[in-house]
């Protein structure tokens, strides 16, 4: 049985994890305490082929010890394939999204949000760089989080899932991205009145784009760095990678290269998506 352990910062998004994979067929159950988890495991029937179970520092005997001697628990079960999800966030984000709701942070009844998300912060630190995947909401609204978590768990025959994504060098890089590409050095088309209003996804863009001499070079030789590099992800365990690709202000060239990227990649029959995060259209 696959047991889906989530866990994560409080407003990082682990109802809506575990809701999407309810929705995907596991069998989801949130706020577990850490010692009934192991029974829990053992209570469910064999109908069910993936668990989701939601647990964090909310939960009543929660401590690194204890998640600890969980996880032991769990693994003395051969049958059984224990994955570790933890829901990120930025401390701002998450202070704005309590503020926002007005709803008061669990670890901080009586003082402010952002102490609360502080502690939480370190309390939970150990549990992060254990984790088999982390998942990064700050910049993602609850669809983006739901579609991750399809992509990722989705389907039973692991394949590796790429995320393609442009940016504004302005805004800082994404922070889930796994490799970065700077497209800086292109011509810009910012510069030139006709195209300034237009973004990436317009043809004429693009066909500025790929009058820069060094942008035919530049993709090949970009295509022949990551596709050898993807099989050997998926060998070491990664099933979803981002790649990020950057330039000024996250309108033209990075979107290009992004919808360019994505097209060679899903010819090359993977599992491809699309996000655009700073493109005014």
């Amino acid at each position: 049985m696959r047991i889906l352990l989530v866990t994560g910062l409080s407003g990082a998004g682990k109802s809506v994890a575990l809701k999407t994979l309810e929705d995907i067929g596991c069998e989801a159950i949130d706020n577990v305490p850490l010692s009934l988890i192991p029974s829990l495991v053992a209570s469910t029937g064999r109908e069910s082929d993936s668990l989701a179970i939601g647990t964090d520092a909310r939960s009543r005997d929660f401590s690194l010890a204890h998640f600890e001697e969980m996880l032991a628990t769990l693994a003395l079960n051969k049958a059984h394939k224990v994955h570790l999800i933890f829901l990120d966030c930025d401390d701002n984000v998450l202070q704005l999204r309590f503020t926002e709701t007005r709803r008061k942070h669990p670890l901080a009844l009586d003082r402010p949000v952002i102490d609360g998300i502080h502690y939480e912060r370190n309390l939970l630190a150990p549990l992060r760089d254990m984790a088999d995947v982390t998942f990064d909401t700050s910049e993602w609204n609850s669809g983006d989080l739901r579609h991750a978590i399809r992509e990722y768990y989705g389907h039973e025959n692991r394949a590796l899932s790429v995320f393609v994504t442009s940016f504004s060098f302005k805004r800082g890089v994404p922070r889930d991205a796994d490799m970065v590409f700077d497209v800086r050095f292109l011509r810009n088309p910012f510069y030139n009145d006709s195209l300034r209003g237009m973004s990436g996804l317009d043809k004429r863009v693009g066909d500025f784009i790929e009058s820069d001499p060094d942008a035919e070079s530049f993709f090949k030789n970009m295509t022949q760095l990551i596709e050898p590099l993807l099989p050997r992800f998926l060998q070491e365990g990664k099933s979803y990678l981002t790649i990020a690709i950057g330039c000024t202000g996250g309108q033209h060239r990075s979107v290009y290269l992004t919808e360019k990227l994505a097209g060679f990649l899903k010819r090359k029959e993977y599992k491809v998506g699309i996000r655009h995060r700073d493109v005014r259209i």
